[in-house]
């Protein structure tokens, strides 16, 4: 009997089967633990088919109860999100229809596990040599991060996070109307309070009109509980992330009757709430929530 494998290379990837991090580069990308425990299949076995029910042994061996289909279908997608790879024209996950999925690419083992290519062809035991090439893993403590991470956070219930993050959702939402229903006013604050130049009233209508519908999707996909939300919101937090930071500035379009106290504070709340957008995302799509 041979040992069995820890770490894995394929591509610029790298999976450590002892820490349960994957890593692209040397740098460690954040994948939950279902979606690195299909990964883990997959790799000790690259081009053969694991099965769906493979997969539900593994994933659920005491027999819990979950909608299996669909769980393993978002699991799967969040594999590929993490590797960059899609289902229509996949690189690294290739799906059997009605059967389960294959790993594409060839694998690298340490520790004596044989890797196999894609097409079954022959199997090949990587040297001392090349074990020993493969990058050492980064500590986690060398990236350095402000942001929340996933297992960091409390267990909520789905309600109150799904109720909290279509408010947030509402709240820009009446911004964005209020200040295109009302750009006179805007522009005479703008100009003759704030002392802004006329761009800035043009920056103001386009923010507002492209906001709109990011709003519009952001409340559909948490009102209908679209799956693999995480990862989309992941995609748009750079730009919301600014269109946000910008916005937290609309208090002082109503300086006149908040005044300057009062309109720096809901300011200074406001540049919050992208980071907290962030967390209840996070808290949605915890592994193992219900």
């Amino acid at each position: 009997m041979q040992p069995a494998a820890r770490r894995f290379r394929f591509g610029v990837f790298e999976a450590d089967a002892r820490s349960g991090e994957l890593r692209k580069s040397g740098v460690r990308l954040r994948l939950q633990e279902q979606p690195f425990q299909v990964l883990l299949a997959l790799l000790e076995r690259p081009g053969e088919v694991v099965t769906r029910d493979d997969l539900r042994q593994k994933l659920w061996p005491d027999g819990t109860f979950v909608d299996f289909d669909h769980s393993l279908n978002s699991i799967v997608n969040k594999l590929r999100e993490a590797l960059g790879d899609s289902a229509a024209n996949p690189r690294f996950v290739e799906t059997i229809a009605r059967r389960g999925y294959r790993l594409l690419v060839p694998v690298e083992s340490s520790e004596g596990l044989p890797a196999t290519t894609p097409a079954g062809g022959p199997v090949a035991v990587p040297s001392a040599a090349a074990t020993s090439s493969l990058p050492a893993p980064v500590p986690e403590r060398d990236l350095p991060s402000l942001l929340t991470r996933p297992e960091e956070l409390p267990d909520v219930p789905h309600g109150y996070v799904r109720i909290l993050f279509l408010l947030i959702q509402l709240m820009y939402l009446s911004f964005y109307v209020a200040a295109l229903a009302n750009l006179g006013r805007a522009q005479e604050v703008l100009e003759d309070v704030l002392g802004l130049p006329g761009w800035v009233q043009v920056v103001v209508i386009v923010s507002a009109v492209a906001g709109i519908p990011v709003r519009l999707y952001l409340l559909a996909c948490m009102a209908f509980n679209v799956g693999n939300l995480e990862n989309k919101f992941r995609r748009l937090f750079l730009p919301l992330f600014l269109l946000d930071q910008f916005w937290a500035l609309a208090p002082f379009l109503l300086v006149r009757r908040m005044g300057w106290g009062l309109a720096l504070a809901a300011t200074a709340a406001l540049i919050y709430v992208p980071f907290a957008q962030r967390t209840l995302v996070l808290m949605r799509d915890r592994p193992g929530r219900g």
